[in-house]
């Protein structure tokens, strides 16, 4: 499949918050790299992305959620995101721009990468 229709793809199934969809996406093998203030956490395969994923829907609350893109280039793209979330542990609420670089092999998403910005 051509980047740019599997990027359109993806980023339709984010943007409908059909995260269950973009997981079948995934490779198994997946590597995700979340950049983090002080470290960088690393999941490694879509068992460690299914727990990082219910730990993100356990302490967070979105108030809302803004998507752009996709940007292709190669066998990458990305999607920037903007947030509204509230950390439910600490009832801190705070504005997030993030962007998100997927790597694809095989119509599979094999590597993604987070970079983020506290507004």
């Amino acid at each position: 499949m051509d980047i740019r229709e599997f990027a359109k793809n993806y980023f339709n199934l984010v943007s409908n918050h059909d995260y269950e969809s973009c997981l079948k996406l995934k490779s198994d093998d997946i590597v995700s790299i979340e950049a983090q203030p002080g470290e960088t956490q690393v999941s490694k395969g879509i068992d460690q992305v299914r727990q990082k994923n219910a730990w993100w829907e356990e302490n967070f609350e979105v108030h809302s959620i803004n998507s752009t893109g996709p940007f292709p280039n190669g066998n990458q793209f990305t999607i920037v995101f903007e947030m509204d979330t509230t950390f439910k542990p600490e009832g801190k609420r705070e504005t997030m721009k993030e962007v998100a670089l997927y790597t694809v092999e095989n119509d599979k998403i094999v590597e993604e990468k987070f970079f983020y910005d506290y507004v």
